[in-house]
Order: C-alpha cells, then structure tokens, then sequence
C-alpha cells in the first residue's frame, strides 16, 4: 500500500526570520523529498508578492515558485498552491490576483487595511482545503517575517495559516547575514502564546564554513528558545534552482567576460518573469549578466529586453537613462536583440495605454527596432502555449502573461518567429538578429537556443553542446533534497508531522 494511503501527515510550514531567508527553495527541498518517500504532496503559499509568475494548465496565474514547487512534487502547478498574488505596479501599487485572475489594483494601505481581509481569508482557506483533500502532505510557505507586529491581524499567510492548516512550523534563519541569535529568539518570543507553541524547530540555512562551529551555537538557540535546531544546512554553491524572489537578482553577474557569448539582459525597474533566462544561465557556451549601464550593453553579443509588470515606465526609464539609444546602436552593430513580453513591446513603434490599464502613462513612442504597435487592454491573456518556430517542426512549450494586445503596422507585412499549436502566427522578426515574441520560456527550449547561438557557431564550436533542461531541473532538485537529508533531521521532522 502507498504511504498516500496508510499514512496521513500533518502539513509542515516553513516561515521566515525575514525575506529571502531561503523558505521558497527548502519549501522546493522538502516537496521533492516526500515525492521520493513515496507521499504525494503539494506546496502553499496563500498569499505571494512576486514579479515571476508562471501559468496553470487551465490557463490562470500564479507564482513562480509555486510551480517550482509543483514541479519539484511531480505534480501539476494549480492556481489552489497560491490563491493570492501580488503583482507590484508601482512603489506603492501592487495588481491583486485571486485564484490565477487580476481583480483589481490596490496602493498597500488600500489592501492591507480596507480590502476585506475575513472575505480574501475565507479563499485562501478554501484553497488549502481542496489542496489537502488531494493531497499529502501539504508543505507551506510563510511570507516575509513572521514578527511584524503590526500587520498581524491583517495576516493570511503566516501564523494565522497555519494554526488554521493546523501546520507544524519551522523557523527558517538565514545565518549568512549575522545576527541569527537575535533574530530567531526573537521572533518566536514575539508571537502570540498560541502562535508560539505550533513553532516546533528551527532551520539555520545558508551556513559557511566548518559546521562543527555551530555546535555549541545549536545548544544555545534550543536552550533560549524552547524548540530544538532541526538542521544547520550548508549554503549550496552547486544546486539551481530558479528562484522567484527579486533579491535573487543581486547573485547575478553584471558584467561582460571575454571567451564566452556574453548575453546581457536590461535591468529594468519592473523587470519579471526573470526566470526566462535560467537556462541560459546554465549553457557553458554563454556569460549572461543583467545591467542597465550603457556601456557593458555594448559588450554584449546578444541583449534581451525581458518582461515588465510596468511597460510604459519602463520604457520612459529606458529612454531617460540611455539605455534605449545603446540599444538602437546595439543593433545597428549588428548585435542580437531579443525581447520578451513587454520587451517585445519596448522594441516596437509604439505602446498606447488609453485605459489607464498601467498607470498613468498612456502613449510612448518604443525603441522602433520591430514594426509593430501594442495597446493594453484590461483583460490579461494567461495560456500556456505550445508551438513550433517557423522553419522547423520541432516542437516546444511556453506560456504567456500580458495585457498588451501587437499588431503589425500599415505597410508591413507579417514576419512571425513562431506557429502555435492552434495556427496562430507570434512574434516577429527582422533577419536573424532582431525579434520579439510573448512567449515566455521560449529560452527553455533547446531548438531556441542553438538557433540564438548560431551566429557565434565558429566562436563556440569547441564548447560544450547544450543540454535538455528539464533533465537539467530534475537533476537539481534530486540534488537540493539529498543535501537537505545530509543536513537536516528528517526522522524527527517525520515524528513531529505524524498525527
């Protein structure tokens, strides 16, 4: 009989000291290990501020790292896994999408504290109910930290979700920055009694060094804080896994380096869906940096425009610091341009904005590399997509998530870069050296790359050949889970979730 079947665990939280303590990828870690044990579990987030989002089978929204987690758990991403999520527009301004559809823009003070809070908790809580009756166990995701006092009772997705999931919590603390003493005891001791007593271990992640140092540091944090250090786990150079959050961008590169095809992608303010280029990341062939420095932009090969949440400011940013006149040069050089999304957008002759869809910018003139025009509109396309590029009939999967609707210009004909499975005709292309597409994840598909590379064949030919990405992930999260069962105390984890 399945462990499924015999056995029923208690869902396990993973919260936080802080932000990028490390939750979303030991979340990932302990989805693939319960796979492999033989249990069919799924991730939690009830609610996610994130600029990366993916798209459900069904075709609706929800948070990267959700459908990493799915995808580490062997199972399909569904909008149940993150029924909230927060799509920031502006510094203040964020897009709402409950259950995988926009419903809305909200200035924080406008969501934390008027939007209704007991209506928007009664859908998280029904999200996590169909999940948990499919299946087991759940794993969720605290937000942020879990002492800010004063938006406690406005909480959904820390301490109140788990004392409604009746969750086992675990701490996550993030030893790299300094300070973990403090800030563990602090914020179990912060916690309402009964928040306090759901708290039943801690995790000390991103450790250098010799880890017998921690040991006497582990006796002092059980006898301060009550509840015993479930694992001190080593900071993990050779694992990748694509990460959601924006503070994953400050590990990047951000400069050129000679003897590779250096690929540069614009930093922009509002930049998402970065995990277009994790992919790229891993090719041997290829330096891929992110900058807005006009001059490391002229040491690219290629440049890629990425995704925006905000096209229109983004663009105006672009036009105001530089960055749109290096790329025009880029590409009178004969340099590779490549947008995505609303970098697709960025390369074309115009965005139009009449409805406010965006904000308060309603028409800029683009970068004016590809003919075509786009207008928002207020209805968002969220599909997943499968297609073939022109030329070929190999084929490959996508998603896209946009509000833009592009049309060709008078006066030019179609030059689309892909066919979708439906007949439709996508993107477009000038030569071999400039296009544009909404296909987001069109990077992940090998046919792409090489023909990306292409142009540098002679530069590359002695290098390693690309390799199957999925592979490639599979290989990564069987790797994150056997450091995670090197490191952390998965029989006692497995005491504390039996019912």
């Amino acid at each position: 009989m399945d462990k499924i079947e015999s056995k029923r665990l208690a869902p396990l939280m993973l919260v936080g000291t802080g932000s990028d303590v490390g939750k979303s990828i030991l979340t990932a870690g302990f989805c693939r290990i319960f796979k492999q044990d033989g249990y069919r579990p799924a991730p939690f987030k009830a609610q996610n501020m994130a600029l990366n989002s993916f798209v459900t089978p069904e075709g609706l929204e929800l948070g990267r790292a959700q459908a990493v987690q799915a995808e580490a758990a062997g199972i399909p991403c569904h909008t149940d896994m993150n029924p909230v999520l927060l799509k920031p527009s502006s510094d203040k301004t964020s897009q709402v999408i409950l259950h995988g559809r926009p419903i809305g823009n909200k200035d924080a003070y406008q969501y934390f504290r008027t939007v209704g809070r007991g209506e928007l908790r009664g859908e998280v809580h029904a999200a996590f109910d169909r999940l948990a009756s499919r299946y087991n166990p759940i794993v969720l995701e605290g937000a942020g930290s879990i002492s800010e006092l004063n938006l406690q009772d406005s909480d959904i997705v820390n301490m109140p979700m788990a004392a409604y999931a009746g969750a086992r919590v675990i701490l996550v603390a993030d030893i790299d920055r300094g300070g973990v003493f403090a800030s563990v005891y602090g914020s179990i001791m912060l916690q309402k009694p009964e928040w306090r007593e759901l708290i039943v271990g801690v995790i000390i992640n991103k450790f250098r060094g010799d880890l017998r140092l921690f040991d006497e540091g582990r006796q002092l944090l059980e006898s301060l804080c009550g509840v015993p250090v479930l694992g001190v786990v080593p900071y993990m150079n050779d694992v990748h896994i694509e990460e959601e959050d924006s503070v994953a961008l400050s590990k990047r590169a951000f400069s050129a380096q000679q003897g590779k095809v250096n690929v540069a992608v614009v930093l922009l303010r509002y930049i998402s869906n970065y995990t277009d280029f994790a992919r790229l990341e891993q090719d041997e062939r290829v330096h891929l940096f992110y900058t807005n420095n006009v001059e490391e932009l002229q040491q690219a090969d290629i440049i890629i425009v990425p995704g925006s949440k905000s096209t229109l400011s983004d663009l105006y940013e672009l036009r105001r610091n530089g960055v749109a006149q290096a790329i025009i040069r880029a590409h009178r050089a004969g340099k590779t341009i490549l947008g995505i999304c609303g970098g697709y957008q960025i390369l074309g002759q115009e965005v139009y904005d009449p409805d406010g869809v965006e904000g308060d910018l309603t028409r800029l003139p683009g970068l004016g590399l590809l003919p075509i025009a786009t207008e928002m509109a207020a209805e968002k396309v969220t599909t997943q997509a499968t297609f073939t590029l022109i030329g070929s009939d190999v084929p490959c999967s996508g998603y896209e998530i946009h509000m833009g609707r592009s049309r060709v210009v008078d006066g030019f004909d179609a030059s689309p870069l892909v066919k979708m499975s439906d007949g439709r005709l996508e993107g477009y292309c000038v030569g071999d050296h400039c296009m544009g597409t909404y296909l987001h994840g069109i990077l992940d598909n090998e046919i792409f790359i090489e023909r990306l590379l292409q142009p540098f064949a002679e530069r590359l030919y002695e290098q390693a050949a690309g390799q199957d990405y999925a592979t490639f992930k599979e290989t990564q999260y069987d790797k994150l889970a056997e450091h995670l069962r090197k490191h952390v105390d998965l029989e006692r984890i497995y005491q504390l979730l039996e019912r």
